[in-house]
């Protein structure tokens, strides 16, 4: 391969031998830029046989947008920089595309922007000359897509909240930013699941439900509702301008480097103006073991032995809000261990589970339940569970992968464990695949634990008695509990600040659990199934009922006789 000075000829000579300082510089730079050329066309000669795309970016109209979805530290350590930004694209050029640490800023880019992220392989002077672009970005403070509240933050907000009612006090004094994180400290403060902030025709009403009742705890003036809204837009990601429909936007308190919760959030236009609810996705909630849920005795052991087979499908019903995700969870974090491949399909995604792999469905880009489970089916996974079991079409696809070697596990709409099977097969589902698939059926609630610090021994009046001594005495024999139905003991909360003079805190699930047996399969063959049939066969097989496991619990003082028939009947 012929030299530079070859290349260059007779030219080089006399740009050598003259003393003429302007013609050297002009030399030098000459060189420099062939140089330049050559380094360049071996990174594109590199990029091409590593198979990646080569871009030159010296002279590139790199965007401040690009920029900032790395930082400089970040982009100089590893020599990768974002250099284009389109909002469905992005494009980052690496010295070395193929290291781990530039895979994970890809990663990275993508989950915060949601969009396709491509490589590039760049020069060194490539990179040199794009970071040099970070000179001209305007000094900002850290850029949160949420609201940041320290933990000194929180402390200082619990000093000042001794209980709820000061709440709204508090909110009259502050500004619109600490109105947000005023509220949103006072929700976790309560350990509330979600925040309603309402219009009405004086004032804006907030409200916190806390172990699943809504409270109401602050009030303010309509005056400051347009800015109030415009900041949880703003935080969430929603469009301002829009105020005649609904949105939906998510946005993630952070709390400390380690601890961040999710919160999922919703407007919708009223006659007085929009409200706002927001989820409050915290990841404790999520966090219980199979052993913690409640389920006792033989109940605990049929459930256990049906989540270990290897193939069929367990279903949890209930009404929204009975805790029947978190059921399944705890059911997936029992069986996940590294011989075994779990999918998840979900409407959204709300919790993020490690060693799962979680799909979300997307109705705006046709990917269904029905369609999800198909091409999960195809990924070779162990178990599955699908969020809900609503259309037939689902419901068919989950009854084969269960009868093909896959345990599923779902969720389907039902006042009890019974009526599931009559649900099905008012699908459309047929008897003769359905009987075998089936492994176990969990009917649940939450009801409210009485708050520890103001429990005291509750009365109940003959009639109530009478009820709960009725539900006793049809425990079946085989049950383990032997009560005297002649002296009982029950438990209520007085109320206290601890518990906002509600006289609860926390919750606890109440649930009724039947595994499939031949006779029960027997009947579903039949076609000619009622739910009131299949709860007489249950309970006929040993089954403890919803009402009755919650009665049990109110024995041992973990809930109130009201709380059980207010959740159970």
């Amino acid at each position: 391969m012929p030299s530079i000075e070859d290349l260059l000829g007779k030219g080089t000579k006399k740009a050598s031998a003259s003393n003429d300082p302007s013609s050297q510089e002009k030399f030098d730079e000459k060189m420099k830029l062939i140089r330049l050329k050559e380094k360049e066309a071996e990174i594109m000669a590199q990029a091409a046989s590593s198979g990646f795309d080569y871009i030159n970016l010296d002279g590139f109209p790199i965007s401040p947008e690009a920029l900032l979805l790395v930082n400089r530290e970040q982009a100089k350590q590893n020599l990768a920089i974002p250099f284009l930004y389109s909002g469905e694209e992005v494009r980052i050029g690496a010295v070395d595309p193929t290291q781990q640490a530039v895979e994970d800023i890809r990663f990275q880019v993508s989950e915060r922007t949601h969009a396709n992220v491509k490589l590039y392989m760049i020069s060194t002077h490539s990179f040199e000359k794009a970071e040099k672009l970070y000179d001209a970005l305007p000094e900002t403070k850290k850029i949160v897509k949420g609201v940041e509240i320290s933990q000194e933050e929180i402390e200082r907000f619990r000093q000042q909240l001794t209980s709820l009612k000061d709440l709204d006090a508090l909110v009259q004094k502050v500004s619109v930013t600490d109105f947000v994180a005023l509220v949103i400290a006072a929700a976790l403060d309560s350990d509330s699941s979600d925040i309603h902030i309402e219009a009405g025709e004086q004032e804006v009403v907030v409200r916190l439900r806390i172990d699943g009742v809504l409270q109401q705890v602050a009030s303010v003036s309509k005056e400051m509702w347009p800015r109030i809204v415009n900041r949880f837009k703003l935080v969430s990601a929603l469009k301002i301008n829009i105020t005649s429909a609904p949105q939906d936007g998510r946005f993630t308190i952070f709390i400390s480097q380690d601890q961040k919760i999710d919160v999922r959030v919703s407007t919708l236009p009223t006659a007085y103006g929009e409200s706002i609810v927001m989820r409050l996705l915290k990841p404790s909630t999520i966090g219980l073991s199979f052993e913690d849920l409640g389920v006792r005795g033989k109940a605990f052991e049929d459930l256990k032995r049906e989540s270990e087979r290897p193939n069929g499908m367990i279903i949890t019903t209930g009404p929204t809000g009975s805790g029947k995700t978190t059921t399944l969870y705890a059911i997936l974090k029992k069986l996940n261990d590294e011989q075994t491949k779990i999918i998840t399909l979900e409407d959204p995604i709300e919790y993020k589970l490690k060693g799962i792999s979680q799909s979300g469905i997307d109705r705006s880009k046709d990917y269904t339940f029905a369609k999800g489970l198909e091409s999960i089916l195809r990924q070779d996974p162990d178990i599955i569970m699908v969020g809900e079991l609503r259309d037939l079409e689902t419901a068919e696809v989950a009854i084969q992968a269960a009868l093909t070697g896959h345990l599923v596990v779902s969720t389907i709409h039902t006042n009890s464990a019974a009526g599931a099977i009559p649900r099905f097969l008012s699908m459309g589902v047929k008897p003769f695949l359905l009987a075998p698939a089936l492994n176990a059926i969990i009917g649940q609630r939450l009801v409210r634990r009485i708050c520890d610090k103001c429990k005291t021994e509750d009365t109940l009046d003959a009639a109530l008695l009478e009820r709960v001594q009725t539900l006793l005495s049809k425990l079946p024999p085989d049950s383990g509990y032997k009560i005297d139905l002649n002296a009982l003991k029950f438990w209520r909360g007085r109320g206290c600040e601890a518990c906002n003079n509600s006289g609860y805190h926390g919750r606890v699930g109440i649930y009724e659990i039947f595994a499939m047996s031949p006779e029960i399969e027997k009947v579903i063959l039949s076609g000619k199934v009622s739910e009131y049939d299949m709860q007489d066969i249950a309970i006929s097989q040993g089954m403890i009922t919803m009402a009755q496991d919650g009665l049990l619990k109110a024995l041992n003082g973990l809930t109130s006789v009201e709380e059980v028939f207010s959740a159970a009947e």
